[in-house]
């Protein structure tokens, strides 16, 4: 499994993901991988990711098993069920 986390530093939401980030690292071990979209366009086109942030859990074939959109971040819990 693969999360990843799409976002635009220097955002309205920026701090917020990346408080996020710290604590999903802090109270699991684990670290989200992040992807800034203006430098990975083909992968967001790919997944028809439009709004920012976006969480996608991606299984080993690519395929999209869960996703959050929007300012509204999952809880731990959510995200951590799929990088397990």
């Amino acid at each position: 499994m693969r999360v990843i986390c799409i976002y635009r530093e220097g955002q309205d939401y920026s701090r917020t993901v990346n408080e996020f980030l710290e604590n999903v690292r802090r109270q699991t071990g684990y670290k989200i991988e992040t992807m800034d979209p203006d430098t990975n366009a083909s992968f967001c086109k790919t997944y028809d990711i439009v709004e920012y942030p976006t969480i996608l859990a991606l299984d080993n074939n690519g395929s999209v098993r869960a996703s959050w959109r929007g300012k509204t971040l999952p809880l731990i819990n959510e995200v951590l069920y799929y990088i397990i």
